[in-house]
């Protein structure tokens, strides 16, 4: 028995894997806390600098960055080792963050949003290497189940520090605050990662494959701006076309970007990204227009609706947190049982945003989140758990990316599906009352592709995980 199951959470105190542990939550903190400051203080940007048509694309931009940028992570930790990588992603983003403190206009702002996400995209997937490569597999699903409260945290802090910016009418001042941060990040990085030994491999970078996944994401965020649905449903058809090709092109490609089985779902690589895929994409939905139906339904204030969205966070968190010590004997069951448990909160949420009342609302909130705490850590360390040498830092740092692809897909797909169903109009009463129900039924069927997948993980995770205490390391 390893040390990490002999003391459990103690374990996280020896060997200098505390202060470690300490940066990979500020990489999770930096990620989820900016998404959700941003959010709230774009009203106070456009109205400071324009820009009210493309709201949009502060999102998009971000996460086209962090996508593209997440799955070149594992290659850049391979060629120059994660303690340069983390460095060079921590001063992409902190970059990012000035550029758009400092921003005249909505194009340089934009601009800085695409650097924080490629920023942000690099530090989410090495971490996920760091995670594999410097702590013992018995140690994973305790980080990350911690990992979870810290986005929890984020849920309930990111929306009040931008709030508050915002009220100051110094919007500018919370990107300083990330900067510094961000600064803070390199310089930890730097100092607790020791020195520097990647691979060096002259191979080229697989510019093909990465010009591929970029047009599809372009794609796919494009079909969720666009008003004329015939159009939108085309545009994300054809990103969904491209990313099928990337997988094909990064099989064969001499430096993949990915490991090579993750289109095969007859591994765990290709059944637990595909499952992080569709239950992503089922999902993402009640994010983007969850407190617009509610307040439009129900007459809720921002924050009331704001907070209900919280109840998944929040969810999440706790439960990630208890099961986060069950022995791997149960991590099949729970695997099964989290994807489960999503797919009913998605069902649920068809009902309840219509008819209410808001606390049943919550209840469905809390099912969605709930899902992904009670399974996540386990997908997650089945796809580490089923390589080992350099695809693990491959492995690894796709898992937030697919994460990120499954959003923007459910996002693209949710927003044609509003836009047919009248919501690009407004979203009055009448239209909230008359389309919620299809806006989320119609990702049932996502829901129970990723519950396939699921099954089909759960069974083959037992076979295919080589768990070693003593990974070998990228840094």
């Amino acid at each position: 028995m390893s040390a990490g199951e002999r003391e459990g959470w103690g374990a996280l105190l020896h060997e200098g894997r505390l202060a470690r542990f300490a940066l990979l939550c500020l990489g999770v903190w930096l990620n989820a806390a900016d998404a959700l400051v941003t959010a709230t203080i774009m009203p106070s940007v456009a109205a400071d600098i324009g820009g009210y048509a493309y709201f949009g694309w502060a999102t998009a931009g971000y996460v086209l960055g962090a996508i593209v940028a997440g799955a070149s992570a594992g290659l850049l930790s391979l060629q120059f080792g994660v303690r340069v990588a983390m460095a060079v992603g921590g001063a992409t983003y902190t970059i990012g963050c000035i550029v758009g403190a400092l921003a005249p206009d909505i194009g340089v702002f934009l601009l800085g949003r695409l650097m924080q996400g490629v920023g942000a995209g690099w530090i989410a997937g090495l971490c996920y290497v760091a995670l594999g490569s410097l702590f013992p597999a018995s140690l994973w699903p305790r980080i990350l189940a911690t990992a979870s409260g810290v986005w929890g945290v984020a849920t309930l802090l990111g929306p009040l520090i931008g709030g508050l910016f915002a009220e100051w009418g110094l919007w500018r001042g919370a990107f300083w605050i990330f900067a510094v941060q961000g600064l803070g990040f390199i310089a930890a990085a730097l100092v607790l990662l020791g020195p520097a030994r990647g691979a060096g491999s002259t191979e080229r970078f697989p510019l093909g494959p990465l010009s591929v996944l970029t047009a599809g994401i372009l794609c796919i965020a494009g079909a969720g701006l666009l008003s004329d649905t015939a159009q939108a449903i085309f545009a994300g058809s054809v990103g969904l076309l491209l990313l099928v090709l990337f997988v094909r092109l990064n099989a064969r490609a001499v430096a993949p970007m990915l490991p090579r089985t993750s289109g095969d779902l007859r591994t765990a690589i290709g059944a637990g990204y595909a499952m992080i895929f569709a239950l992503s994409a089922a999902s993402v939905g009640y994010s983007v227009y969850g407190a617009a139906i509610m307040q439009a339904i129900y007459g809720v204030s921002p924050l009331v609706a704001g907070y209900v969205l919280g109840a998944e966070a929040m969810s999440w968190t706790v439960l990630a947190l208890i099961v986060a010590s069950l022995p791997q004997r149960w991590h099949g069951l729970f695997i099964r049982l989290g994807a489960a448990t999503v797919l009913t909160g998605v069902c649920l949420l068809a009902v309840t945003m219509r008819h209410g009342p808001i606390s049943l609302i919550v209840v469905s909130s809390a099912f969605l989140g709930g899902g992904f705490g009670l399974c996540w850590a386990f997908v997650a360390q089945s796809i580490l758990g089923s390589v080992e040498g350099e695809e693990r830092a491959l492995a690894s740092s796709a898992v937030p990316t697919m994460q990120l692809i499954g959003n923007a897909t459910g996002a693209a797909g949710a927003g044609a599906i509003a836009n047919f169903l009248g919501f690009s109009h407004g979203i009055d009463a009448e239209t909230a009352a008359g389309g919620s129900f299809w806006l989320f039924a119609a990702f049932v069927p996502v829901a129970l592709a990723g519950l396939a997948a699921a099954w089909r993980l759960a069974s083959l995770g037992g076979d295919q995980m080589s768990l070693r205490a003593d990974s070998s390391s990228f840094t």
